[in-house]
């Protein structure tokens, strides 16, 4: 079967695929996508960009895979299986960055989700400075849909957002390349924990209000809000509603959160998952 039959072939269930660091403390990353896309219902699959020896209090060291390995993983996965979404997290240098936006446009892949990772929760930077050009420049054009926290917005935009006033601009501006809808998350931002979705067909914003939680549980956050927005894509889902099933999946998975670890502690996918099926 060839790359484009297989990315046609359909099967009984959405095919997703993450494009991302391994978290060996399982709260993020790669982890952290495979158990959401399962929790929602999706066949899952991943292309590993770094390892990373971490836990719950830090990062301790990082291995960055060659360029050529992370293509010959999306290929094995994109000539033989295909997919309906894909989401990108960790990429960490501007070569993968690089190969990755090659990638998608050699498969045609649909449905992108991109989450600029940066820095981790315990502000270890995960991507390095010319890789946030690369980026902003190569793989923002391919998006459907970009989720960056408040300081990963500003690098990306190299100006300081004071606050939902700035929302509209913001998301124009992100999107002025071709990426079709930002999700600009407000959990950096006092009070509640509200997210905006601009949109650029129709240039509109739509925001998403969100309970804040007390809880250092929050190891992922981004990781799994951008999985499950891959994963409502995936089930032909609109822009809009993809994002409303994320913002519910990851509220649920940080209030059902179990203490686990000294430091930020994991997300729950599972009771996340089994708390949307039951309505």
């Amino acid at each position: 079967m060839t790359a484009d039959n297989a990315a046609r072939a359909r099967p009984g269930h959405p095919r997703v695929l993450t494009i991302a660091g391994s978290d060996s403390g399982g709260g993020a990353g790669i982890q952290a996508d495979l158990k959401t896309f399962f929790a929602l219902g999706s066949y899952g699959m991943s292309a590993i960009t770094a390892v990373t020896a971490q836990n719950t209090v830090g990062v301790a060291d990082v291995h960055v895979l060659p360029p050529q390995m992370v293509v010959a993983q999306i290929e094995a996965v994109m000539s033989d299986i295909g997919c309906d979404a894909a989401k990108t997290g960790m990429l960490a240098q501007a070569e993968i960055v690089d190969a990755v936006a090659d990638s998608v446009r050699r498969f045609s892949i649909p449905n992108l989700v991109v989450d600029p990772v940066m820095i981790s929760k315990s502000r270890h930077q995960l991507l390095s400075d010319d890789a946030v050009e690369a980026v902003r420049d190569r793989l923002l054009p391919l998006a459907t849909v970009v989720t960056p926290n408040l300081p990963e917005a500003e690098v990306l935009l190299g100006q300081t957002l004071r606050g939902p006033e700035d929302m509209l601009d913001a998301g124009r501006r992100l999107c002025a390349g071709g990426c079709k809808a930002a999700v600009l998350k407000g959990g950096h931002m006092p009070g509640d924990a509200d997210d905006y979705l601009y949109q650029a067909e129709g240039d509109s914003l739509t925001v998403l209000p969100g309970r804040r939680f007390d809880t250092r549980n929050t190891h992922g956050t981004g990781c799994t809000f951008a999985a499950a927005l891959a994963a409502g894509l995936a089930r032909g889902l609109s822009v809009l509603d993809a994002t409303r099933l994320a913002k519910r999946f990851i509220s649920l998975a940080i209030e059902s959160a179990v203490p686990l670890g000294a430091g930020h502690g994991p997300v729950n996918h599972l009771a996340a998952g089994k708390a949307m099926e039951s309505g």
